[in-house]
């Protein structure tokens, strides 16, 4: 579902030009007192810099790694939820029968049935994937300077819920669903007390009822997967000391960066050369910082799969292309079916 072009170099250099601005920043202002102040005592051997680069790489490595893994955990419950929603659609349709009906039933009653437990999964969908978008306070990605200056939100922060709900479901579900604090729980439960009536009036069979109760717990699952991951932040010790442990070693760098080149460039036969050589640790300085930055923010970046930022999992999209699906097999024009959420730079949300 989520066919975001790779990044080019040109993208992220947009990304993160603000931090190499600041980067050059750095390390010009290091080699213009080293330079032209000759100091050249101001230095600090490589080994404590080597030791605090490798841990500051470990750490690193360890929170892409642990972000990394939040993400696929979300695709792949996300993808649970587009097959479990196939298969409710395709048990609605065939379960929900008058083979055995307590009173007279005709097929326009039947489609109704159908028709009103596959919008209220809808719903259930819409209510979970607001769920999903709602801030946290460890949710910082979407605050970041380039973001906003993109204006990059999912469909969720630019549109209301009860306007979105209210699309698919009864006043009176709309009021019980209201009155709950947990929205998408709620349309659960409705789900159920309706399957349960339409096995008390004949239209759905003993067995039939089962396979769809399995369904909808299966859902309960995947929802209470999602509401995990969501509500349980990547541990912030780890993340708030791994930023701390990143500026640290990239602020000191330059003490022992700066010296030796200004070391090999004395030692240099071409005088021209060797003195002005200090200032090409500038780049390599730049280089340096720019890669232990940009892997610490990748990882920053994915820590909350669901905050809304292009790189998260695009549910708004997932939802909306099962809505499609199902609002298609009840035999809807196309009309009447909303369209996919637009792609915006690249990216579905």
């Amino acid at each position: 579902m989520h066919t975001k072009k790779n990044y080019t170099a040109k993208e992220m250099a947009i990304w993160t030009r603000f931090e190499t601005l600041l980067f050059f920043v750095i390390i010009s202002f290091w080699v213009a007192i080293y330079y032209f102040f000759d100091l050249n005592w101001l230095k600090i051997p490589w080994t404590p810099i080597a030791l605090i680069g490798t841990a500051v790489a470990f750490v690193i490595g360890f929170q892409n790694n642990a972000a990394y893994g939040r993400i696929w955990e979300a695709r792949k419950i996300w993808g649970g939820i587009v097959n479990t929603s196939r298969t409710f659609g395709a048990f609605t349709q065939t379960m929900v029968t008058n083979h055995n009906p307590k009173s007279a039933t005709t097929k326009e009653d039947l489609d109704k049935e159908i028709k009103i437990l596959t919008y209220r999964h809808i719903a259930w969908m819409t209510a979970l994937r607001y769920a999903m978008r709602q801030v946290k306070p460890w949710e910082t990605a979407m605050n970041h300077r380039t973001n906003k200056e993109w204006n990059v939100k999912p469909p969720e922060h630019t549109s209301n819920f009860d306007e979105e709900i209210k699309k698919y479901i009864s006043e009176e579900d709309y009021a019980y669903m209201s009155s709950k604090n947990n929205k998408q729980t709620a349309l659960l439960y409705l789900q159920t007390h309706h399957l349960k009536k339409l096995k008390e009036e004949g239209l759905l069979w003993e067995f039939s009822f089962l396979e769809l109760e399995k369904v909808v717990q299966e859902l309960f699952n995947l929802q209470g997967k999602s509401e995990r991951i969501k509500n349980f932040p990547y541990p912030r010790h780890f993340a708030t000391l791994n930023h701390f442990f990143m500026w640290i070693f990239v602020l000191i760098l330059p003490l022992a960066l700066v010296p030796q080149f200004s070391e090999i460039g004395i030692k240099m036969t071409h005088s021209t050369i060797g003195e002005i050589f200090v200032w090409f640790s500038i780049p390599f300085y730049v280089m340096v910082a720019w890669i232990f930055h940009t892997m610490e923010r990748m990882g920053r970046t994915g820590e909350n799969p669901f905050e809304g930022t292009a790189n998260d999992v695009p549910i708004s999209t997932i939802s909306r292309g099962i809505e499609i699906d199902l609002r298609q097999n009840l035999n809807e024009s196309d009309a009447e079916i909303p369209k996919q959420f637009p792609v915006k730079y690249d990216s579905q949300f």
